[in-house]
């Protein structure tokens, strides 16, 4: 097979992308390049339709070690499960292409996506969204209209396309955006409270370039795509569509509109198997067939009731949300916990505080580095009524706590300010739409409650869309059935200045700019009323920490100091946490930490380290204790660590024969520091002070 490369100029940025020399067996395989950043995607697919009700879509992100030029760590030298961000990245590309198969599409198809070069510059994650997009469209799969994805950053208050990745790290945004030729499908980022303004421009910058690489690959797929396979919606019998619409007329909506979930889910179980059974006799082995379209009938009645009469399920307007309450303290013993409920969603919130022992290690192939602040999201099956096994975390999770993590980074206080490790855990215990957004809200009351000095609130809202042809809604605080029913699912995470978090996905084409912007609005005049009642809850966070919680104080030294803290193979670092009961870390550029379960425990270990660096004043005034006694005087310690004579004419104002009649080893006197020898030893004095 020949190679095929194509290549587009992207802000400044040569991307290229090639077919024809790798992985030639796979059904499509194409390599997106940018710099030395390269990812091969491979797209298979099952020659047989599934018996799924569900289109079996799997995709793969695979961080290779070698692609970096290093070995895996750890005992076992070779990659393991995924990583967190490798699960992320494989999210940020199943998102946007799954909406682009046709409905009833059920064969399995498989994207792996293989990082097999990495540089220093460009992140691999946002290049394997146009590198999955190519391979499917150079197969013979359904999948015709292609999908490119790029990152859009702010670099000296400037937008910019394709930034490093230290451009995004100290950057103020960093958004991945995917979309087809005509239309948005998908946006994920984070930002540092920008304007809604400001993300309406990225977005549209986004698209321009979006539209290239497109063009690319419209290049290359003429070049060397294969044939589409011929692929038919299944059949609908007109007579049994009729058929379900009459014994479902008029029992459907006052049923799927109840306000309690669970009474909503188990009245149309009810009525789909009263309306199976009704016409079993008639239309034999046609359950499946009578499901499908009694849903799309439940579908097409919310979507008519939404956009003709502006009443959601449980009557709620359009703009509405959803009863909010927010309680603290909770869990006794948690360094930091909230309960928040928005309707039937309920996220219960703990804070944990922790010292450096407990920071994260990520060793991704692009980075090494230590994570201080972390957020876990779980989802049980309880959550929503349901029996599931309990397993290792889920996609889903994962996606959701990174959403919520990052929602919340902008407002943390910096390590030096604030010297602990912050892990937050949501616990999703109901959920009827949007748990990760509640997360955010919970986690934010519940970093204030701990005492971690955010700088505000953070809450979050997911707004919805129902459109048709020119007719459109945009929903506030959407249901679980309605992000099912609805053509768009978008958060927005923020504080009162700007947004700290974004993620949108779009099902359909043809979403404007304005509605986009409209949307937007939306979701900030709702985030303002969320964050008033939060404020009511904890205005701002408590000046004291959990009693429960570690004492932590750091303080710099002289760099020459360290290796009097540490001593002669680490003897006094090691007496003072065994003596005080600390942990103590020392970086080499004098910082030191010192880490206690009380604030007594830790005054004293800083009480020692204060002695040991501090510096011997003339006329200071100094609690010591006697050492040695010698026919000349005595030796005392005044600092910890740091000895001097009183001259036995220094004892009493009246002259002394012996030194031992006036003081013995161990006893405690105070000094006053007189003067230094010409060796620049201290000269003390207790008559001084008589």
């Amino acid at each position: 097979m020949t190679c095929f490369t194509v290549a587009t100029d992207i802000g400044g940025t040569s991307v290229s992308i090639e077919t024809g020399r790798m992985a030639k067996q796979a059904n499509g395989a194409a390599i997106a390049r940018i710099g030395d950043t390269m990812v091969l995607a491979t797209a298979c697919n099952g020659a047989e339709s599934t018996e799924n009700d569900f289109f079996p879509l799997t995709v793969e992100f695979i961080a290779k070690t070698y692609a970096a030029g290093r070995i895996p760590g750890g005992f076992i030298k070779r990659e393991g499960r995924p990583s967190e961000k490798e699960v992320i990245a494989a999210r940020l590309v199943d998102r946007p292409i799954r909406p682009l198969f046709p409905d009833f599409y059920r064969n399995e198809v498989q994207v792996i996506c293989t990082v097999i070069s990495a540089d220093e510059t460009y992140d691999a994650d946002v290049m394997a969204i146009t590198a999955a997009s190519c391979a499917l469209c150079l197969s013979d799969m359904p999948f015709s209209d292609p999908v490119a994805g790029v990152r859009i950053g702010m670099v000296n208050n400037e937008l910019k396309v394709f930034p490093s990745l230290a451009e995004t790290e100290t950057g103020s945004l960093d958004m991945v955006v995917a979309g087809t030729e005509s239309s948005i499908m998908m946006v994920e980022g984070g930002a540092f409270e920008i304007s809604e303004d400001t993300l309406i421009e990225a977005l549209l910058l986004a698209h321009r370039e979006i539209i290239k690489l497109v063009g690319i690959q419209k290049e290359l797929i003429a070049k060397a795509g294969k044939a589409k396979c011929a692929v038919e919606a299944p059949a609908i019998d007109p007579e049994l569509v009729s058929a379900v619409e009459s014994a479902v007329a008029g029992r459907i909506h006052d049923i799927s509109f109840r306000g309690n979930k669970q009474e909503r889910y188990s009245g149309i179980d009810q009525l789909l198997k009263e309306v199976q059974a009704s016409l079993a006799e008639r239309f034999p082995e046609k359950e499946a067939a009578v499901a499908q379209i009694f849903y799309d009938i439940e579908r097409r009645d919310i979507r008519r009731s939404i956009l003709d009469e502006g009443v959601r399920i449980g009557g709620r307007p359009v703009d509405a949300i959803r009863p909010i309450t927010c309680e603290l303290d909770v869990l006794p013993r948690a360094h930091g916990a909230a309960l928040f409920t928005r309707g039937e969603t309920q996220a219960l919130v703990a804070t944990t505080l922790g010292t450096k022992l407990d920071l994260q290690h990520i060793d991704n192939i692009q980075a090494k580095y230590d994570k201080s602040y972390m957020l876990h999201y779980n989802f049980p099956p309880f959550a929503v009524g349901e029996v599931k096994r309990l397993g290792s975390v889920s996609r889903r999770e994962i996606g959701h706590g990174h959403l919520a993590e990052r929602s919340l980074a902008p407002v943390l206080p910096s390590e030096k300010s604030f010297p602990y490790t912050i892990r937050v855990v949501s616990e999703i215990l109901e959920s009827n739409g949007s748990s990760s957004m509640a997360s955010i809200c919970g986690s934010s009351l519940s970093l204030m409650a701990a005492g971690v000095p955010i700088k505000t609130h953070v809450a979050g809202i997911a707004m919805g869309l129902i459109k048709e042809e020119e007719r459109v809604a945009i929903l506030t605080d959407i249901l679980g059935t309605e992000d099912h029913v609805g053509d768009m699912d978008f958060k927005v995470a923020g504080t009162r200045i700007g947004v700290t978090a974004i993620q949108m996905d779009i099902k359909i084409a043809g979403i404007t700019p304005q509605i986009m912007q409209e949307a937007l609005e939306k979701a900030r005049i709702a985030r303002l009323q969320i964050l008033e009642i939060m404020e009511k809850t904890i205005p701002e966070s408590r000046k004291e920490l959990s009693v429960f919680a570690p004492r932590i104080s750091t303080i710099v030294i002289d760099k020459d100091k360290i290796r009097e803290i540490i001593g002669p193979s680490g003897k006094v670092i090691r007496d003072i946490q065994d003596t005080t009961g600390t942990t103590i870390f020392v970086e080499d550029d004098g910082t030191v930490q010192i880490a206690a379960a009380n604030k007594e425990q830790r005054d004293a270990a800083l009480k020692r380290i204060q002695g040991i660096v501090a510096e011997p004043e003339l006329g200071a005034v100094y609690d010591a204790v006697v050492k040695t006694i010698v026919d000349f005087g005595a030796f005392v310690e005044f600092l910890p660590g740091k000895e001097g004579l009183v001259h036995i004419s220094e004892l009493e104002k009246r002259r002394v024969e012996k030194v031992e009649d006036v003081l013995q080893v161990g006893d405690k006197l105070q000094v006053k520091l007189i003067g230094f020898d010409r060796f620049g030893k201290v000269k003390l004095s207790r008559k001084a002070l008589l």
